[in-house]
């Protein structure tokens, strides 16, 4: 009589979530193949589409797990009351842009925008793994505003911009464009922060 077959356990999602992330970064979401991302972790790619149903639903889900573990320790630097406003935000900034080229979690930004245009669900899930960096953002205005440390008004929309000179400053810096660099964006957005802020 035969033996019957042992199962091999299926990966924690985190072991799942890594790999993807480093897999997606080195060679973009249009090259991996559910396939070789099965192998590389000793699973069926039926299994992988079991759990995630497409390569979009996989690399949504990792970006969301990739921005939670950063989530954690952006709560713990904006909550520091050991630090000002401005020291908070300067954590905010350094949090938000790439360590370098290549930068894992930046390229999985990058995958997303660049399949949003033909995906409703890609769209969603972006707004909702954003909305955290935003609410954050305004919350902080907020309070520099009532403690005197800032001057603008309308901190939604300081943040909205601040935002969105943050990400214009990190792609060049997350594709390795020459001349581009993490120090740099910090310190144009520091610039700008103080014109946009006042205080």
């Amino acid at each position: 009589m035969a033996e019957p077959r042992t199962r091999r356990p299926a990966r924690p999602r985190e072991e799942v979530f890594a790999t993807a992330r480093t897999a997606i970064a080195e060679h973009g979401l249009a090259k991996l193949t559910m396939a070789a991302l099965g192998k590389q972790l000793q699973m069926s790619a039926g299994h992988l589409l079991y759990y995630f149903g497409s390569k979009d639903q996989l690399l949504l889900e990792t970006l969301r797990w990739s921005e939670e573990q950063l989530g954690e320790r952006r709560r713990l630097a904006l909550t520091d009351e050991n630090l000002t406003a401005r020291q908070r935000l300067t954590e905010y900034v350094e949090l938000y842009l790439p360590e370098g080229p290549g930068d894992p979690r930046w390229i999985l930004w990058l995958e997303v925008w660049g399949r949003s245009p033909a995906s409703a669900e890609i769209r969603q899930g972006q707004l909702e793994i954003e909305a955290p960096w935003q609410a954050d953002l305004v919350a902080l205005i907020e309070e520099g505003v009532g403690g005197g440390e800032f001057t603008a008004d309308g901190a939604a929309d300081r943040a909205v911009q601040l935002r969105a000179l943050l990400d214009g400053l990190a792609v060049p810096v997350a594709i390795g464009l020459p001349g581009a660099s993490r120090t740099d964006a910090a310190a144009q957005v520091a610039s700008v922060a103080r014109a946009l802020l006042g205080g």
